[in-house]
């Protein structure tokens, strides 16, 4: 069975449709976060459909700062298309003549006025009955967009901490190589320092001492759990799905073996070692922290 794939945490997609309604874009793009987090903006005439789109969002996406824009322009710089409210207009006009006659001042009725007033003119609003259909359209072409995206980002960041991984894994056989070395270059430096103040080689006592420092920088438990946590990491990374807090949770177990293994070392190259499995895993974790 192939290996699922890896999704980033940070996409962006857009779409754009136009309709009797004017025009409207979907914008949909997200960063990296501990959980999801899903903002959406909405016209007032959409808000409505907030809930089932917020719904579709969190059965698409596990994590990330995830923020959904739907803009809606009605055209407004087109001709508007208005029309007289005739019974509002004679309602006024009879009132203000009745008012004009039970005052005796004879004035002419300015027609401006009369359309000046609140409800006489009337703007006919764009037919929005099929605007969800088509933002719930953009929505679900923008998702797909957006997830081909982080898939992409995915396997970039894969890449790039798999490469870590070998790394890791050469670190690894560098120290196991140098212990046999250290244990000799060890017997050799004490031997010469016994012969140097004429001490009597006890081979009891040579022995005993070599077997203290090989306890001292025995360093295979770590070397094991190292080897352990990178089979781990490969394993997740070939799961797929919401993968980032556990891979997290496995660079704070690598540093730490890092870390033990540096407090071991008793030599320059061995210290070496150590810092450079710590760069390794600090690199990793910047990267996992994209992971969704």
């Amino acid at each position: 069975m192939s290996d699922l794939p890896v999704f980033s945490m940070t996409a962006f997609a857009r779409g754009d449709a136009n309709g009797s309604f004017g025009q409207v874009s979907v914008e949909l793009r997200s960063v990296n976060s501990r959980h999801l987090e899903a903002t959406l903006r909405l016209p007032d005439s959409l808000r409505e459909h907030e809930f089932a789109w917020r719904e579709r969002l969190r059965k698409t996406i596990s994590r990330g700062k995830v923020e959904l824009t739907v803009r809606l322009d009605a055209g407004l710089d087109a001709p508007a298309s208005i029309r007289i409210n005739t019974a509002l207009a004679e309602q006024l006009i009879a009132a203000a003549e009745h008012i004009d006659g039970l005052t005796r001042h004879s004035s002419p009725i300015n027609p401006t006025d009369i359309l000046a007033l609140p409800g006489v003119i009337v703007r006919d609003m764009p037919d929005l009955s099929e605007l969800p259909v088509i933002v719930g359209e953009l929505i679900n072409a923008a998702l797909s967009d957006f997830l081909a995206m982080r898939a992409r980002e995915g396997a970039a960041l894969k890449a790039m901490i798999e490469a870590r991984l070998v790394g890791i894994e050469n670190e690894i056989a560098t120290v196991q190589t140098r212990l046999p070395v250290i244990m000799q270059h060890y017997r050799s430096k004490l031997a010469e320092r016994l012969s140097e103040l004429e001490a009597a080689l006890v081979p009891e006592r040579l022995e005993q001492e070599l077997v203290l420092f090989a306890q001292k920088i025995d360093v295979s438990e770590e070397l094991d759990r190292l080897t352990a946590h990178v089979a781990e990491i490969r394993r997740v990374l070939n799961s797929g799905g919401a993968i980032g807090r556990r891979l997290d949770f496995l660079m704070q177990e690598l540093n730490r073996e890092a870390n033990t293994l540096g407090s071991k070392a008793s030599t320059a190259d061995s210290a070496w070692s150590s810092v450079e499995l710590k760069v390794l895993v600090e690199q990793m974790r910047e990267q996992v922290q994209n992971v969704e």
